[in-house]
């Protein structure tokens, strides 16, 4: 017989402890739980097309439609980013009527015309998505190309820009494009044919990185390269102009050029100036040396008199330009060590 004794019905069981936060959880009303649970992160697009323009409202119907079909089938979450420079036709009508029934339109709308690169710096800086492919108005770039390119940022590059190896433009394009791209691989060592190819695809960190400005988007691989990151090429289908005209001249040749002197300036030698004028001014000076040397040499011997070699005021010359020339390099120096007091560098990895 147990002498242990069973306890009156009446008395209720001990309930089990409870640690203070649960018990400070168990009063919480429905809406204080609700407040503290975690809010979901934004969903950001996974893609994002920026297509600058100007007076392109013939084809800007057409493109919407190609793209949206595109786009739909690859399944992702993108935005297109019109950025309308300064149109003085029904461009922005037209965008306006087509973002009343597609959410995914945005509109950037310049008060004037201020280039390509302006727009490309605009929709750069308001782009979401973690994958940024830009392509001209025109309809000479094929939307179809898109899923290929992300592919290939997906694979590894950061920038990948199209070759369009069979053009359908005229010869007075095409040939002096074929030169100023070969002049620019030649100079950067950049192995892309086609620089100025407006369908390229790049990742995020590039287009926030970059910074680009007067008529510096021919050499956004340029940049993008000096910054650090890999960059790559794609042959990409190109189609005939099929309404309007071409808004770039001949003029663009040569403004191309002098892009690309800056560009080279600015990605080599903005930190380090003495580098690049030092270098040609004291090549200058050591020219005017040996010059002077020689002919002094010579007025020893007996062999020449200085009155009547204007060699010798040559060599002079060259030495003062080469003087000038360092002290231009000097003063560069100078300015860019007081210019700012943090330096900026494109970083690939941020490991906490």
């Amino acid at each position: 017989m147990s002498d242990q004794t069973p306890a009156p019905a009446d008395q209720p069981a001990a309930a089990p402890s409870t640690p203070p936060q649960q018990q400070q959880r168990q009063h919480q009303t429905p809406r204080q739980h609700n407040q503290q649970r975690p809010q979901p992160p934004q969903q950001w697009p996974d893609l994002s097309v920026i297509v600058p323009l100007y007076n392109e409202e013939e084809s800007l119907r057409e493109l919407h439609q190609q793209l949206n079909s595109v786009l739909r089938r690859m399944n992702v979450r993108y935005e297109l980013l019109f950025v309308d420079d300064g149109s003085t036709d029904r461009s922005f009508q037209v965008l306006r009527d087509l973002k009343r029934n597609d959410r995914h339109i945005k509109i950037i709308r310049f008060r004037r015309n201020y280039g390509k690169s302006a727009a490309l710096a605009v929709g750069f800086d308001k782009a979401q998505g973690s994958i940024v492919v830009t392509m001209d108005a025109d309809l000479q770039d094929d939307p179809t190309e898109i899923p290929s390119l992300k592919k290939r940022i997906e694979d590894g590059y950061d920038l990948v820009s199209g070759w369009k190896r069979k053009r359908k433009d005229p010869l007075t394009k095409t040939l002096p494009s074929r030169f100023f791209n070969f002049v620019t691989r030649l100079l950067t060592g950049i192995p892309i044919h086609d620089f100025n190819c407006g369908l390229k695809a790049y990742r995020r960190e590039v287009v926030k990185s970059v910074h680009i400005y007067g008529e510096l988007h021919r050499y956004i691989p340029v940049l993008a390269h000096w910054e650090g990151f890999r960059v790559g090429e794609m042959v990409v289908q190109h189609r005939p102009r099929k309404y309007g005209k071409t808004k770039f001249g001949v003029g663009r040749f040569w403004r191309g050029f002098l892009d690309l002197l800056t560009s080279l300036f600015t990605t080599r030698y903005l930190s380090r100036p003495l580098h690049l004028f030092g270098f040609w001014g004291a090549l200058a000076v050591v020219a005017g040396l040996l010059v002077n040397g020689w002919l002094t040499v010579e007025w020893f011997l007996g062999a020449t008199s200085l009155s009547n070699r204007p060699l010798f005021l040559g060599g002079i010359l060259l030495i003062i330009v080469g003087i000038q020339i360092i002290s231009i390099g000097l003063l560069g120096e100078m300015i860019a060590r007081t210019r700012t007091t943090e330096q900026e560098y494109a970083i690939r990895e941020f490991i906490k």
